[in-house]
């Protein structure tokens, strides 16, 4: 059995204000769950939550990944930029051009999103968060396609994308030259295994390392998961449906 994408999770310096902040933004329910397990839900069954834990690990240069937000029409765009910045948002400049029609802003954690402007072609009819756009190669996109089974909808000049055959947000990966990895990453994937007779986690371990993936250790000690690292360096975590 395939793991699934579950959840996207943030390593948070304060995991309830930017799970509010997150929540104020997208408009999704926020959660708690046991041991403050802290998590925005999206309103369908289609994409991912997000998660957020507290790490005390400072923010070490720009983030591999970032959101990129949908508009509906440059009014929509304005409304969503000035509700991230009455949460606690803030204006940055990532080298960003004055005619771009995107809004770069920074989350009360300093991480990095984007309010693209409506019209956008690329990411339309994909929702709320049209992209998690990553810094990564072409390697590294072949490699999730075939460890989430999402086809690829992008693939040129060594860029690629892929998205669920479900439709839903887009992940993304710019192609050279890739930043150095410094620290660990602020967001990263987070897989389950549903449940049922066939959810052998060393099995899918073991398919994912097949692909490129790296094992490093059980999370935690814990033996129903385990992190791993995909073909950039980026850690990941594999774990059964609890």
């Amino acid at each position: 059995m395939t793991s699934q994408l579950f959840a996207i999770r943030f390593h948070a310096t304060r995991p309830s204000d930017l799970a509010r902040f997150w929540s104020g933004v997208l408009d999704w329910e926020l959660t708690e769950g046991p041991d403050d397990d802290l998590a925005i839900v999206p309103p369908d069954s289609v994409g991912f939550r997000i998660r957020f834990v507290p790490s005390q690990e400072p923010k070490t240069g720009r983030n591999r990944a970032h959101f990129d937000l949908t508009s509906a029409s440059p009014e929509d765009q304005q409304q969503t930029v000035a509700r991230a910045l009455g949460l606690g948002g803030e204006h940055i400049d990532v080298g960003q051009l004055p005619e771009e029609g995107h809004v770069v802003l920074a989350d009360p954690d300093g991480n990095e999103f984007c309010v693209i402007e409506a019209g956008n072609r690329f990411l339309a009819d994909t929702g709320v968060i049209g992209a998690l756009a990553c810094d990564g190669t072409q390697e590294v996109g072949y490699f999730w396609s075939k460890a989430l089974r999402w086809p690829l909808v992008w693939d040129q000049d060594q860029e690629t994308a892929i998205q669920s055959p479900s439709g839903g947000t887009k992940i993304t990966w710019g192609g050279p030259p890739v930043a150095p990895k410094t620290g660990t990453n602020r967001l990263c994937f987070e897989l389950t295994l549903l449940p049922g007779a066939d959810a052998d986690l060393e099995a899918e371990i073991d398919r994912l390392v097949s692909l490129g993936a790296t094992r490093t250790d059980t999370v935690g000690g814990h033996s129903d998961q385990a992190l791993l690292l995909d073909p950039d360096g980026n850690e990941f975590s594999v774990q059964k449906y609890r």
